[in-house]
């Protein structure tokens, strides 16, 4: 079963994580989410995964910088974030039916 990380270069805990991986012997699909951002049913998706829901992987800085909040109802905060992708907390590793946040990027050991 393969893995994915929604990965964000700039960030320093997603090349950690992809690090993680690589070490592992894990080649990932690698998303850029920032360049191709999710749908809003794919997002919904990862949420499943992750068990988490919109406001708990809403980065807050970036969020009150483009006017999003975790006080939102889901459906427009999903919108918010896929049409403002680095509102999205990073990076997210994914295998099959789970998902985990890479803070700490040792979390992604769970999946490997």
């Amino acid at each position: 079963m393969g893995i994915s990380i929604y990965h964000n270069p700039k960030c320093s805990k997603s090349r950690q994580t992809l690090q993680i991986l690589e070490d592992k012997g894990v080649t990932p699909d690698i998303v850029l989410y920032m360049d191709t951002p999710p749908t809003a049913d794919e997002f919904k998706a990862v949420l499943k995964k992750l068990g988490k829901s919109a406001a708990e992987v809403l980065r807050a800085k970036e969020a009150k910088e483009e006017g999003l909040s975790k006080d939102m109802d889901e459906e427009a905060l999903i919108k918010g974030m896929i049409a403002n992708p680095r509102c999205i907390e990073r990076p997210i590793v994914i295998k099959g039916a789970k998902a985990v946040l890479g803070r700490p990027p040792e979390n992604v050991l769970a999946l490997v």
